[in-house]
């Protein structure tokens, strides 16, 4: 029963907290970040609100301390997905029919016990199990994922608002249904944000879902479920479970309730995904909602006119925060001949200051890159760049994984703007730089758009007004955001809604009311009081 109209006003950002020496905040995370070490934790999976082992216990290890051992995650297979779905529709019903009200409040407790009580505790699974320093971590695990929560309320409600106009005799309106189905939601490693919101977008609209994040996340997913449980999340809303991509897929791609997925991770598993849908949609009882943010190789455009400073520290920070394992993070960079010297002496200098090691030193910049898997990639590329004459590494380059994943930064100079390094994806800290004839930024400027498949994120560094027009334009396909003057990371809720084209996904830009949209199916109701009881028009009349 609805009793009135309630309103969800626009919310501000989350602040972000600073953890400077002396502060409270600094010294209880550091607190909580001993309590986790000194527990090895047993985490189930989450079916039906009930915890799931298997007694199939996988270990958890910090990247940058793989000696130690967080706890165990019980993985999962078929009949676990099965179980999943079977409890997410059982739930359906009566989650689509509560009041609006009462779904918005359970996520506007759950962000703010994230705000408060579980604040260090988010921060902490997040910094121990994927490896991100203070700051990182609390722009992602505690400050994104309360925006999320709060945006995506007022969002939902802005979008419940939206009625169409009645005439005389009529009244129409709008229903916004959820899907019909479940909601596949499979989340990646490097954002307990991005963990976060896929599934609850979409619950928040009235769906069920079937939540797999990335084994790599898993120790700070089960922190935000145990908080959604607390907020009063009903059984079976959100399921999480701990399968194999392929085991996933084969269950939920050839079932009939499939309704869509949710999904942020790599092209290649992607477009997997897509073919399997389409391959499957004579199952289907409705066309499914396919939403995804892939790979980046995401660029910064520098032009003569540019502070040398400036772009020294945009492409410091957009390169190697959080070990460059950002979508968006600033992986190619094209320098003007005229100020090429002065940024590369800047950015030497900046990334040999950079401190690396374990995140309970808050000193450290850098920390370890996610897994072993990761580590020989990058690393397969900075060992193969050193024996290159097409390139010149002119900081980093040691890799070591003896006690962590801890790859140096590194700054890769690439002779050709095609080298290998310019083009492909790799998702570490790697920053490669051409340096191009100052006066032919025009044609430079095709080349960033040419160059990647890709088109998430992009920046031009210019002082010139007319430079920053241009390559606002002829970059208009290349990047899903767009940044002047700035790094090509940072995407806050509410400000710069996420997401980009091409190669990098559907663009329905995570924190905004374009995303919601793809979790409903509007219904169209007319109403008409005086019906009419003759089929004759006037038309019909001669005289």
């Amino acid at each position: 029963m609805n009793l009135g109209y309630f309103s969800y006003p626009l919310p501000a950002n989350e602040p972000v907290l600073q953890y400077a020496p002396g502060s409270a905040e600094k010294a209880t995370l550091k607190k909580t970040l001993s309590e986790l070490k000194k527990k090895a934790i047993d985490v189930p999976m989450y079916i039906g609100g009930k915890a799931v082992r298997t007694g199939n216990k996988m270990p958890m290890h910090p990247p940058h301390e793989i000696s130690h051992k967080l706890g165990y995650f019980h993985e999962g297979e078929e009949k676990h997905v099965k179980l999943a779905i079977d409890a997410a529709l059982k739930a359906k019903e009566s989650w689509a029919a509560m009041p609006w009200e009462d779904r918005a409040n359970i996520f506007l407790k759950a962000a703010d016990l994230i705000a408060t009580k579980y604040r260090p505790y988010m921060n902490g699974t997040t910094m121990l199990g994927q490896s991100k320093n203070a700051y990182q971590a609390e722009i992602d695990s505690a400050c994104e994922i309360i925006d999320f929560l709060r945006f995506n309320v007022h969002y939902l409600s802005e979008i419940y608002k939206q009625q169409p106009i009645s005439s005389p005799g009529v009244h129409n309106r709008m229903e916004w249904r959820p899907l019909e189905g479940f909601v596949l939601a499979i989340t990646p490693f490097n954002f307990t944000a991005i963990g976060g919101n896929l599934p609850t977008s979409a619950a928040m609209c009235g769906n069920v879902v079937v939540w797999k994040p990335a084994h790599t996340q898993i120790y700070s997913a089960q922190m935000f479920m145990r908080i959604l449980q607390e907020a009063g999340l009903p059984d079976g809303v959100i399921n999480l479970i701990y399968v194999d991509g392929p085991v996933l897929g084969k269950i939920c791609f050839s079932h009939r309730d499939f309704a869509g997925v949710h999904f942020t991770g790599s092209t290649g598993v992607f477009n997997y995904m897509w073919k399997a849908i389409g391959e499957n949609m004579g199952n289907y009882r409705s066309y499914p909602r396919i939403v995804g943010e892939t790979g980046g190789k995401d660029f910064v455009m520098v032009h003569k006119s540019a502070d040398s400073d400036v772009v020294a520290t945009a492409l410091a920070r957009g390169a190697f925060e959080f070990q460059g394992q950002k979508c968006s993070a600033a992986s190619r960079a094209y320098i003007p001949s005229n100020i090429a010297g002065a940024v590369k002496e800047k950015l030497v200098a900046a990334v040999n200051s950079m401190k690396m090691g374990t995140v309970e030193d808050f000193s450290n910049f850098i920390n370890a890159v996610i897994d072993e898997k990761s580590f020989d990639k990058i690393a397969s590329y900075i060992n193969n760049a050193k024996k290159d004459r097409k390139a010149n590494i002119l900081v980093g380059g040691k890799c070591d994984k003896s006690e962590g994943y801890f790859i140096e930064p590194t700054v890769i100079e690439a002779k050709d703007p095609k080298y290998v390094t310019m083009c492909e994806e790799i998702f570490g800290p790697v920053l490669t730089i051409h340096v191009y004839d100052a006066e032919k930024f025009e044609e430079t400027l095709a080349l960033v758009d040419s160059t990647s498949p890709y088109a998430l994120t992009g920046s031009i560094i210019a002082s010139d007004r007319d430079a920053v027009v241009l390559a606002t334009n002829k970059l208009r396909n290349a990047a899903g955001n767009f940044y002047i003057n700035d790094k090509p990371t940072g995407a806050v809720v509410g400000q710069q809604p996420f997401g980009g084209a091409r190669a990098s996904g559907t663009n329905d830009k995570a924190g905004s009311m374009l995303n919601l949209y793809r979790w409903l199916s509007a219904r169209t109701i007319k109403e008409t009081f005086n019906p009419p009881t003759d089929y004759k028009y006037p038309f019909l009349q001669e005289s």
